[in-house]
């Protein structure tokens, strides 16, 4: 009876139940001779076409800059609300004064506006942006405006974000034409037969030169183009041309062809030659520990009636000082609590990516997970730091706490302050507002801080890890050891396999970063992280395993290092991919990627954690298995 009752009340609530979406996930309807808003976003630079082609500066710029002169609306651009990852990644989205309305003026030839005094100035201004291959980037109906391109390799068309400001290639290489006319192509779907939804957005640029006073003209294929004198006042027509297009694709689908995966056969080779590498490095772990140790452990907890004494060797001989307290403790125990946040914060943003939160229509929601999860697990932090700060022989645990909560944002926060000054002396639009920047600081130091000490509190609450072994009073002298096993060669010889297993993804992730190209490949992204972090283990577990049979027992912060090794071969990329793909001649450009430099500790720590955490485990689990006298 019960459940016929739970049965009737669910059904009569049926007809009151409305479909949940993600955000930025739900379809907009429009009907006939509705408007359909444009926006415009800032001006980014991009990729020309050629396969040599490289990315000539790293400032964004916002689309109403006075110097660029583009039609404003007639009560002023308005500020659209965005995200605070929007906001971080350069979005900066404003109306426009682009009147279009569903299926109407099909194919009409329309005048923009006309701007009728263009200095020489402004004219070099421009020109200068069209040298550095610079997009304009618009949205309708969450779409970003794109160009119809074709992948060379597997002859697919795809949608390219962004349309150039204007073409300097072939006969333009010296004499840049400007783009002042827009073919643009919107393609509609309809769910029902009065109803229309917008699901794709093309543009194709084009420069009409001539007499820019006289009737408008739309047609392109024998228009001169228009070349901006720089000595002399000049006028600027803009024009646009509104087509519409019925297709099949349903609103569900319409990001496919946005969403281009560059040649998936690089991604599946990279990631089987991965797989191969960690098989092969956990077969290695495999045989060390199935054998090599299995059999030192018997031997050492073999004994012989006929002798009086049994001499030790091997790692066996350092077992009075394996768990004696390294240099610095507080230092490395900082290094561990923010290492396992941000292990926390991508662990779960790739969740989220995984599961499709992240939608593509909402700007910035990747940067928004990031930096709400790294906030909310400022907790993690304190409580891995108080416990690993307690087991390394730590007594002052208020200074503890204290540091892990703000060294690392505080450091943080003076490089981005230091990059905005960059950005701001610029005249980028990409340089983080005042409010946005006070939104971080309460965000990190009024929210994760908090949870940081909490974290420190129980953490310190708890008792600390006991040692399987004894630390002798007197420390034990080190023999020489081999070459391999110092530092710094540990460090760089280690980290070559991890930085093997992602340096494509990397790549990809580069390009996404720098020439504005959408990345939404979070599956192969999440495997490679996978691969990274079970590679970054098995090398350490075996570093750590040859240090302490060569008698060298200061094994936590070399663990440390030794994880953490891969920054070194990132850092070596990211300078390849500067001299390779890259051509900044602004001082400002260079200072902007100079300071993406400071992710490189972040990407230290992160594997370091993961190194010394798989060492630790090792550590004990191999002295716990001995029987010492």
């Amino acid at each position: 009876m019960l459940r016929f009752l739970q049965a009737t009340l669910f059904l009569s609530l049926v007809p009151y139940l409305n479909a949940f979406y993600l955000p930025g996930a739900a379809p907009r309807d429009y009907i006939e001779g509705e408007k359909v808003d444009l926006f415009v976003n800032a001006l980014t630079p991009m990729l020309s076409g050629a396969n040599d082609a490289k990315i000539k500066s790293m400032i964004n710029y916002d689309y109403y800059n006075p110097m660029l002169r583009f039609c404003e609306p007639k009560d002023g651009p308005v500020k659209q609300p965005e995200s605070l990852g929007s906001i971080l990644f350069g979005d900066r989205i404003f109306n426009s004064p682009y009147e279009i309305e569903m299926l109407k003026n099909n194919r009409t030839c329309q005048t923009l506006c006309l701007v009728p005094d263009v200095t020489g100035e402004e004219a070099k201004y421009i020109n200068d942006r069209i040298r550095e291959d610079y997009a304009i980037n618009w949205l309708i109906d969450g779409l970003p405006a794109a160009e119809m391109k074709v992948d060379t390799r597997n002859k697919e068309l795809f949608f390219d974000m962004g349309f150039n400001l204007g073409n300097n290639e072939g006969k333009h290489q010296n004499l840049p034409a400007l783009n002042n006319h827009y073919e643009i192509v919107l393609r509609y779907h309809k769910p029902t037969p009065t109803t229309f939804r917008v699901v794709g957005v093309l543009v194709w640029p084009a420069s009409i030169g001539g007499t820019q006073t006289s009737n408008p003209n739309c047609e392109v294929d024998e228009a001169r183009p228009l070349i901006l004198n720089e000595d002399q006042l000049q006028p600027i027509r803009y024009t646009y041309r509104v087509t519409w297009n019925e297709s099949d694709t349903p609103w569900a689908t319409r990001w496919d062809n946005y969403l281009h995966i560059f040649d998936p056969r690089i991604h599946w080779f990279s990631l089987i030659n991965s797989l191969v590498i960690v098989v092969f490095l956990c077969v290695m772990v495999s045989m060390i520990l199935v054998r090599s140790v299995s059999r030192d452990i018997n031997r050492y907890n073999a004994i012989d009636l006929s002798e009086d004494v049994q001499e030790d060797w091997g790692w066996k001989l350092v077992h009075g000082e394996v768990f004696r307290s390294p240099a610095n403790p507080l230092l490395l125990s900082i290094m561990l609590g923010n290492g396992s946040q941000l292990c926390s914060m991508v662990g779960v943003t790739l969740i989220f990516a995984l599961l499709g939160f992240l939608s593509p229509s909402n700007r910035g929601s990747l940067a928004t997970v990031m930096m709400v999860c790294w906030t909310s697990f400022g907790g993690v932090g304190g409580y891995v730091s108080s416990r690993a700060y307690g087991s390394l022989g730590g007594t002052d645990r208020r200074k503890n706490a204290f540091l892990t909560a703000i060294l690392l944002p505080t450091c943080i926060f003076i490089i981005v302050f230091l990059l905005n000054f960059f950005l701001l002396t610029a005249g980028s639009s990409g340089a983080v507002p005042f409010g946005t920047m006070l939104l971080i600081v309460v965000m990190w130091f009024g929210i994760s801080a908090p949870l940081s000490a909490v974290g420190s509190y129980f953490g310190s609450k708890h008792a600390t890890i006991h040692n399987p072994v004894r630390v002798n009073r007197i420390p034990r002298q080190i023999p020489p050891g081999p070459k391999y096993l110092k530092p710094w060669v540990a460090a760089l010889l280690s980290g070559i396999l991890p930085f093997g297993a992602a340096f494509v993804e990397l790549y990809f992730v580069l390009s996404s970063l720098f020439a504005s190209r959408a990345y939404y490949a979070f599956g192969f992204l999440a495997l490679t992280a996978g691969v990274v972090a079970l590679t970054t283990a098995t090398v350490s577990i075996l570093f750590t395993y040859f240090m302490l049979c060569a008698e060298e027992y200061r094994w936590h912060w070399r663990s440390f290092l030794i994880g953490g090794g891969s920054a070194f071969w990132v850092l070596a990329y990211g300078l390849f991919y500067w001299a390779s793909r890259l051509q900044l001649d602004s001082l400002s450009s260079v200072a902007c990627f100079v300071h993406t430099v400071p992710v490189l500790p972040g990407s230290d720590i992160l594997t370091g954690t993961i190194g010394f955490i798989a060492s630790y485990w090792a550590v004990r689990k191999l002295y716990s298995a001995i029987r010492i006298d």
